[in-house]
């Protein structure tokens, strides 16, 4: 059968492609930002359907695009455990009053001036400590965003400024996952490519910074400030704040730290997080339950109410009621059916070789250092937006460009360094990439409402481009060569 197979041209491969642009371009005329409610998610099948139809066409059979396409679930299969566990954790770190408590003393402590920078800075902290972007939004993301909100910051920049942040961590850190992946996909060591990523990612976080800054310098102080002693009021009066909550978080900070993977880390959080809310909170607990007579049956009813479903607190401030609200484990299975249906496009895209054939037109334009680089960039870019997850967006294109990396006498950290700058901060901009539609749904702010405001995913690939195209430090195997680009 293998040898009635035909290799796909290139109008195979874009026919896919251009079915899934149209359709997702038809869903937000007629669906607006409801969009992501379904209309996409089919989008994405009826595009997989079309590339399984291809497939046929050049030879393959079923059996090997519908493995090719359980392989491709598989690998977000973590990715989609950790989004339930992330839901039941915003659900009882709320009725607990541990995500409230952090937005009281955060609005007592951040001035709105500061505030995009600082909620920068903290996530680009907690997320080099912990090399989790997901676990850093999860929890101080969360808390950052109420802050901001209860200052009347307009939500896509925070969210920006806190994507940013928990990106460049989880881009530098060595306990990441994607920062050990680029460098075993490239051939080169951990450390060696976390120094050489220094180059690129220090200058383009301090650009991010500045205009982080710049654009606090802006805000109308006067203005931010009039509300935030209602809204302190509104909290102090729904909850019972302790600062003996905030044990919780630095736990499961602690617990990460100690290389305790994220998803029992964050499973543990989110029970601690049912406990607090039992001792602390008893009144909103009894509440959120309806149940009376039996406060062990009450305890229990509230618990599996916050992690399972949609659960809302009542203050005198109405901003603040609909910021304290949380939909669980069931307000994320929207955002798990758009993950499935971006693995199952990506891979019927890979069973028969359509991407790869993208792929090789894309390297064809690679005549110089610069432009190799570029080529890789956009490459990792590509697969984000067909493959629908960050480690295909660095697997594959490592292991792709390669070889040709090591004909050009080019160092394997080039490489290691384009596929992060490229590959892993880009993945959240997609709105049905595993990354996008988690934070999309973790923040709730809509992928394209961040879009424009997450500079330093957005400067990271031009940075790296920009750096190669001027040979700034490109390392070759022999160091005499000097390629100009």
């Amino acid at each position: 059968m293998s040898d009635e197979r035909k290799a796909p041209t290139l109008i195979h491969a874009l026919t896919p492609i251009a079915t899934l642009i149209a359709l997702l371009a038809v869903n937000v005329v007629v669906f607006g930002s409801g969009a992501t409610d379904g209309p996409n998610q089919i989008a994405l099948f009826l595009a997989a359907g079309v590339a399984a139809v291809v497939a046929f066409s050049l030879g393959y059979q079923w059996d090997e695009i519908e493995q090719s396409m359980i392989r491709s679930i598989s690998s977000a299969m973590g990715a989609m455990l950790i989004l339930l566990v992330i839901g039941a954790l915003s659900g009882t770190w709320l009725m607990s009053g541990i995500v409230p408590s952090m937005i009281y003393y955060g609005l007592k402590i951040l001035n709105p001036t500061i505030f995009l920078v600082a909620a920068c800075l903290v996530c680009c902290v907690v997320s080099l400590a912990t090399g989790s972007s997901w676990s850093t939004i999860a929890t101080v993301g969360i808390a950052l965003l109420g802050i901001g909100k209860a200052l009347n910051i307009h939500e896509g920049v925070i969210a920006g400024a806190i994507i940013s942040g928990a990106y460049f961590g989880d881009k530098m850190s060595p306990l990441s996952d994607t920062t050990n992946l680029a460098p075993a996909m490239a051939g080169t060591d951990l450390f060696t490519h976390v120094k050489y990523m220094m180059i690129t990612t220090i200058p383009t976080l301090t650009i991010s910074l500045i205009i982080f800054l710049v654009w606090g310098f802006t805000l109308d102080t006067a203005a931010v400030g009039t509300d935030t002693q209602s809204v302190l009021d509104s909290i102090d009066k729904a909850f019972n704040l302790n600062p003996v909550l905030f044990v919780v978080p630095v736990l499961v900070i602690l617990m990460i730290l100690r290389k305790v993977p994220a998803l029992p880390a964050l499973l543990v959080g989110s029970l601690l997080g049912g406990i607090a809310a039992i001792i602390f909170q008893p009144d909103i607990v009894a509440g959120i339950s309806g149940v009376t007579g039996s406060p062990i049956k009450s305890a229990f009813v509230a618990v599996m109410k916050a992690m399972s479903g949609s659960i809302n607190i009542q203050t005198d401030n109405a901003m603040i009621s609909e910021l304290l609200s949380s939909s669980g484990m069931a307000g994320m299975l929207n955002t798990i059916w758009l993950i499935l249906g971006a693995m199952v496009f990506g891979g019927v895209m890979e069973s028969c070789g359509l991407l790869k054939r993208i792929v090789q037109e894309i390297i064809k334009l690679a005549h110089s250092t610069g432009s190799l680089v570029a080529s890789t960039a956009v490459t990792c870019v590509f697969f984000n937006l067909t493959a629908g997850d960050q480690y295909m967006a660095i697997a594959v294109p490592g292991r792709m460009f390669s070889d040709i990396y090591k004909r050009r006498g080019l160092k394997p950290e080039l490489l290691s360094r384009t596929l992060e700058d490229a590959g892993t901060v880009t993945s959240v901009l997609i709105p049905w990439n595993t990354c996008g539609a988690t934070q999309a749904k973790v923040l709730g702010v809509a992928t394209m409402s961040y879009f424009p405001y997450c500079f330093f995913c957005l400067l990271s690939p031009l940075t790296t481009v920009v750096v190669a195209m001027l040979n700034y430090k490109i390392r070759r195997t022999d160091e005499s060569q000097s390629e100009p680009s």
